[in-house]
């Protein structure tokens, strides 16, 4: 029997299960899928902070030879976000396809152990006092503990009768692979107009991918689209079509805004699309299911190592306040895209310089897009830095911070007595003397900090489990 099962294999199911794997848990992935990774996935931007994450797992720089980082955005037509200054090794948006994350996490994950059964589609969830019963098409799985990673439609979220409030904001998107004659002026080229709104980004393998949407008409998903249709919306949004040619793929769909109430409920867990789906502007929903997998995972493996059971409750007071605010923001990004008379775009465009000329504005607004400016709460009487996102800093001795945190350990950066918990914390001195001690969590936040060590090893007992013997 697994210790964890994770339904679903996209991004934020691969990466929770590869990081359980690695930090010794047994986990089996159920996929309703044939185990080919789809490449009408709709994700094309790896921001900031997913980067660190997928850094402190040694896959960053390898999806970033995959992909064209891009320094600088442009929104609304003429206004530049500039990320070239994101307190990160990574200050700026990969463009790079959904399936090449996948590919990744899928490829470490079965390298960690993962077990992974295709053609699962899950059709009952139940739980009791002890663990967690799910029922496929191919019989029955029993776990202590069970993630719903399976998207808008979950059906993890069904059996466990959470509801899904929200509404949908875009109806009648049009989606399509195409190939271009003319390449467009940027990278990821966007711009709304009123009466219609276009996307465009590189696919990475001669094709381009296609986002539009159209006021003037509005259908249901399933109407019927041509390249025709695109093309026309696409000139009134960019001004151009680039030439679109040889269509692969064409498909509407529509955008929601949908958030669960509870991420938990008792031994079963929501992440990514299944617990919170929000508007495409910004780029944000794969990116959120990441870093939902990863505040997850090590809390999984610590309660699995005799860690107080309540640990888990903060997958939802850290993990739920986030989600919400990309709804928002992404929200309030999408409706500043369809204002739709002259004069209020004209008010857009000036009121978005006006923000972003303003250092302190600017730095807020890129560091929530980045997902670098996130920070979890603290308890009461905590040090300063406790729930804030740890900076990679160089250690003592060589390497950097988020290198040392691929072993899936917590990192203390300082010097204290870890007895009994040396096979989960890394001990390393900081390059530069002075300040205080610093206990990184797995996920890159710290976990606990203070001059005074004497707080440690409660705090470890909280966060890391059960010690073991010396």
């Amino acid at each position: 029997m697994s210790e964890v099962i994770v339904v679903g294999a996209g991004p934020t199911g691969l990466l929770l299960a590869g990081d359980l794997a690695e930090s010794g848990v047994g986990v089996t992935i159920l996929e309703r899928r044939d185990g080919r990774i789809s490449n009408l996935s709709r994700a094309f931007g790896v921001h900031a902070r997913t980067l660190e994450q997928l850094d402190a797992r040694g896959l960053a720089d390898q999806l970033v030879a995959m992909g064209a980082p891009l320094g600088r955005l442009r929104v609304f037509g003429r206004v530049d976000v500039d990320l070239g200054a994101l307190p990160s090794r990574f200050p700026y948006l990969l463009v790079t396809p959904q399936y090449n994350v996948e590919h990744l996490l899928l490829e470490r994950a079965l390298k960690a152990g993962a077990a992974i059964e295709y053609g699962a589609e899950v059709l009952e969830l139940s739980q009791d006092a002890t663990g967690v019963t799910v029922t496929t098409k191919n019989g029955v799985h029993r776990a202590g503990h069970a993630v719903g990673a399976d998207g808008f439609h979950s059906t993890v979220r069904r059996a466990l009768g959470q509801p899904f409030p929200g509404k949908s904001v875009l109806k009648s998107i049009m989606l399509a692979d195409v190939r271009l004659t003319e390449a467009p002026p940027e990278l990821l080229t966007v711009n709304g107009v009123g009466d219609a709104f276009a996307f465009i980004a590189p696919f990475g393998d001669g094709y381009h991918r296609v986002f539009a949407w159209d006021r003037r008409h509005v259908v249901p998903d399933d109407a019927p689209l041509d390249l025709d249709e695109l093309r026309e919306v696409t000139r009134r949004a960019l001004g151009s079509d680039f030439g679109m040619h040889d269509a692969r793929w064409l498909a509407r769909f529509h955008s929601d805004e949908r958030q669960v109430p509870d991420y938990r409920v008792g031994r079963v867990f929501l992440a990514g699309d299944a617990a919170h789906v929000h508007s495409p502007a910004g780029g944000q929903g794969m990116n959120t299911g990441l870093q939902d997998a990863a505040n997850l995972s090590w809390k999984l493996a610590s309660v699995l190592r005799g860690a107080p059971d309540a640990l888990l409750d903060t997958y939802q007071s850290e993990r739920h306040p986030v989600g919400r605010s990309v709804l928002r923001s992404s929200g309030a990004l999408i409706r500043a895209a369809m204002i739709e008379s002259a004069a209020g775009r004209a008010i857009r465009g000036f009121a978005a310089r006006r923000a972003l000329s303003v250092p302190k504005v600017r730095a807020r607004i890129i560091a929530q897009l980045s997902g670098v400016g996130y920070a979890y709460p603290a308890p009461g009487g905590a040090h300063e830095l406790v729930g804030t996102r740890a900076t990679d800093v160089p250690l003592g001795g060589g390497g950097r911070l988020y290198e040392a945190l691929r072993d899936r350990r917590f990192v203390l950066v300082g010097a204290a007595d870890v007895t009994g918990w040396q096979d989960r914390v890394h001990v390393s001195a900081p390059a530069t003397p002075g300040g205080p001690t610093v206990l990184v969590r797995p996920d890159g936040y710290v976990g606990w900090a203070g001059t005074d060590t004497t707080g440690l090893r409660p705090a470890l007992a909280e966060l890391a489990g059960t010690p073991t013997t010396a």
